[in-house]
């Protein structure tokens, strides 16, 4: 049996931009405990109320699903994406694919590049935890021995990866480039470690390292 929310959630993938007062008569429950439910459900980044111009007066609220609440029903999207990348695969030389995974990531880094001249290593890096979060990584980096590692506990690509590992590319060179710096891969979900990790070697102990002695 479906709960509240999920009844919420099903109106609003079947009747987007419905006010609390549809809501609250497709769902069979007074509007106060709607909105109340609307109100969990906008933290959680399911749901997003917008204005909407209905005739004269003043603008009412609707309500439509995120992105993220749209991907909580089952979809084929998972399957067309695997398709698509068998047929680029099939069809286009290997670097060339190879290249269109390395574009998303510049493409991502670009909306960031005025910002990157300012920010230390550090500040850096929480910005790239910051991107991947909203990718939808679990990420968190740490400094160990010297170097950074970046720690990457659930992966979006996974169900993909599986079948087209090129897409690893894809976060690895958006590390590489936000940083600045050569990124490491030590080990990947998809070879069954438990998360996938990232060695980042510091520009300044590079440099230090690289020195002859006197």
């Amino acid at each position: 049996m479906k709960s509240t929310r999920e009844k919420i959630l099903q109106t609003l993938l079947q009747n987007p931009r419905s006010t609390i007062v549809t809501l609250a008569e497709a769902v069979g429950i007074n509007p106060i405990s709607v909105r109340h439910h609307l109100t969990n459900l906008q933290m959680e980044g399911l749901v997003e109320g917008q204005e909407e111009r209905h005739g004269v007066g003043r603008p009412r609220l609707v309500y439509v699903l995120t992105d993220e609440g749209v991907e909580r029903f089952p979809t084929r999207y998972m399957q067309l994406t695997t398709r698509l990348l068998s047929q680029m695969k099939d069809t286009m030389p290997g670097p060339v694919v190879a290249n269109l995974f390395n574009q998303i990531a510049e493409d991502l880094v670009s909306k960031y590049s005025s910002d990157l001249k300012s920010l230390s290593m550090e500040e850096r890096l929480d910005l790239v935890q910051e991107i991947l979060g909203h990718e939808g990584f679990n990420v968190n980096w740490e400094k160990k021995d010297g170097q950074y590692q970046i720690n990457e506990v659930s992966c979006p690509y996974y169900q993909i990866g599986i079948a087209h590992p090129e897409v690893c590319t894809v976060d690895q060179t958006l590390i590489s480039k936000m940083l600045a710096l050569p990124v490491n891969k030590v080990q990947c979900i998809l070879n069954g470690a438990s998360h996938c990790t990232y060695v980042i070697q510091p520009a300044e102990a590079k440099t230090n390292f690289s020195k002859e002695p006197k």
